[in-house]
């Protein structure tokens, strides 16, 4: 009984640290997101299918919540060329969803915005892809991930052709 409470205890810590990464990804890009958001952001023109400000916080937390649970059905899965290949996949999509928020709020380049959500949004196809081949419930998690920057993706479009 006592080494099936320390296998748990490791999962659980690795579910916890899987939700952080993620989470801690979407509080670096909150710090260039807050610099901008009541400044820059509100003086740009905006389409009128953008979202009021305070729906993004709770939708991003529980994107971000979901990406670290599947990230954890990868990373305890068992230790495979797939698992590597995906977690790989996985981080690289991490940076440039940081990096998204650094450019379009920091750097206030909406073009270069643009690139980089596309190329976040193809990190996240693969991803979905690649967790799929080790867990179907991992990539099932990142559906409404890629909705969403689906959704933001157009967004960042009309912002970058208004403006």
């Amino acid at each position: 009984m006592i080494p099936s409470l320390k296998k748990n205890e490791k999962k659980i810590i690795v579910l916890i640290a899987s939700i952080g990464i993620c989470m801690s990804a979407g509080i670096i890009g909150s710090i260039f997101t807050s610099q901008s958001v009541d400044s820059w952001y509100k003086a740009i023109n905006k389409p009128e299918i953008t979202p009021p400000n305070w729906i993004f916080a709770p939708v991003w937390t529980l994107l971000y919540i979901m990406m670290g649970i599947s990230l954890f059905f990868v990373w305890t899965s068992q230790r495979t060329a797939r698992k590597t290949i995906a977690l790989i996949i996985f981080f690289l999509q991490l940076i440039l969803n940081m990096l998204w928020s650094a450019i379009f709020f920091g750097l206030q380049d909406v073009f270069l915005a643009l690139v980089d959500i596309v190329l976040l949004w193809t990190g996240i196809f693969f991803t979905i892809l690649a967790f799929r081949r080790v867990s179907n419930i991992a990539a099932y998690l990142l559906v409404p991930y890629i909705l969403w920057v689906s959704f933001a993706t157009f967004l960042n479009y009309l912002i970058f052709i208004m403006n």
